[in-house]
């Protein structure tokens, strides 16, 4: 049998705990052969917060871990028994139905980019109604016009006596409306 990527269903914020469990268990039983790589999907983003860049990992999949292995009866018991594991997802009950190579494959690649070039932690598009929260134009509303992920900037039209006027914003001077 060949390994494939299956996802188990955990508590949320134990995914760490499970994976770590997880390799324990199978060190213990001594079945490193039938498993690969256990991951907990996450990526690393980046925020400003009082004038400094902070980076933080965020999990795109909570509650979910990621687990290469050959489905047998031992490795499916040995999974289930795991503490704070629900199950598998995907398939029947009893025999769980791994994801396809191209799913996990993007996974993957989504956790590599999230290492290589950190995504920012809040999104914004142009067209998006913001709140200005800092600076002169404090509860103002705006339209933004343009987004500078590279330099954490955004162009707002702010509607200033009846005229809209562009103003160039830091992502932590504004909040989504």
């Amino acid at each position: 049998m060949a390994m494939h990527w299956y996802v188990v269903h955990a508590y949320s914020g134990f995914e760490a705990k499970v994976q770590l469990s997880l390799e324990e268990r199978i060190k213990r039983f001594g079945m490193g052969s039938l498993f690969g790589k256990i991951l907990v999907p996450t990526e690393e983003v980046v925020e400003m917060r009082a004038g400094q860049q902070r980076r933080s990992e965020r999990k795109f999949f909570p509650g979910y871990v990621l687990v290469q292995m050959e489905m047998t009866d031992e490795t499916w018991h040995l999974v289930k028994d795991v503490p704070k594991v629900m199950g598998f997802i995907g398939g029947t009950g009893d025999r769980p139905a791994p994801i396809t190579d191209k799913e996990a494959d993007a996974i993957l690649q989504r956790v590599q980019d999230g290492v290589e070039k950190p995504r920012p932690k809040v999104l914004f598009e142009p067209g998006e109604v913001v709140r200005v929260v800092d600076g002169p134009f404090n509860d103002f509303n705006g339209v933004v016009e343009e987004v500078d992920y590279e330099k954490s900037r955004l162009k707002v039209s702010v509607l200033i006596f009846g005229r809209s006027t562009p103003v160039d914003l830091e992502f932590s001077q504004v909040e989504k409306g």
